[in-house]
């Protein structure tokens, strides 16, 4: 395992105060986002209303959540209906879009962290092959989807959208059986939510956490194309499961 290095634009992660908080400021380049990832940070923006601006924030909470391969589950009635869908995942092919309408989808227009600062940031991150988006279409009509950013082998999800009942849903289980199968060996989903802890979330102590991903930094994972259809996503969770 190669060893851990100070990252060159932050202070250690275990600084960050009781809220997670870690720096204020900077901005939002492609080496200082790799920067963050590989050191267990993420930008968050703060609405700060006396100012009537965002603040950009920088992340590194304590306890993390992950979503792990042996823990992840899904409720049969999504099972069944991926097993009879007819809608279409695909990978990378509308990642615009899709960060898009997860920062205007369902009342998050004008407020949501998902800034345009944050948006240029993500694409020009697209461009340059590390963040990557997972697309579920009803004929040539976007219902959902996810995006997030690889780094070795660690994914970090960052937001997720819907337009279709379960159209997230879909994204997200056909993201898990992608990961597991190319390899992944980490799955950061940042904070906790009442959904992703229904589906099988686990949370982790930072320490724990920064652990994990030193040793999935080392790992050569290429996130090449998610090339399943909705019943292929669904059994290969399921599959997964069997073998344990």
């Amino acid at each position: 395992m190669g060893a851990w290095t100070d990252s060159e634009y932050f202070p250690s992660p275990q600084s960050a105060d009781a809220e997670g908080i870690l720096a204020v400021g900077g901005d939002l380049t492609v080496d200082r986002l790799l920067d963050a990832y590989r050191h267990g940070i993420f930008p968050w923006p703060v609405r700060v209303q006396d100012l009537n601006q965002d603040l950009l924030v920088w992340w590194s909470p304590d306890p993390r959540a992950i979503i792990d391969w042996d823990h992840f589950r899904i409720p049969r009635r999504l099972v069944r209906k991926m097993r009879k869908s007819k809608w279409v995942i695909t990978s990378d092919m509308r990642f615009r879009e899709v960060i898009h309408a997860c920062a205007t989808e369902n009342s998050r227009k004008d407020n949501t962290w998902i800034t345009r600062e944050i948006i240029d940031g993500y694409l020009a991150l697209f461009d340059a092959g590390h963040a990557h988006s997972v697309e579920v279409l009803d004929g040539c009509t976007l219902v959902g989807g996810v995006y997030g950013v690889a780094v070795g082998g660690m994914f970090a999800a960052e937001s997720m959208f819907y337009r279709r009942s379960d159209a997230s849903k879909f994204a997200l289980v056909a993201l898990v059986t992608h990961l597991r199968t190319c390899g992944y060996r980490l799955f950061d989903i940042q904070q906790m939510t009442p959904h992703l802890e229904s589906l099988g979330a686990v949370s982790l102590k930072r320490d724990r956490f920064l652990h994990l991903l030193n040793h999935a930094l080392d790992q050569q994972v290429s996130f090449g194309r998610v090339d399943l259809e909705p019943r292929s996503a669904a059994d290969g969770i399921l599959s997964h499961h069997r073998k344990e």
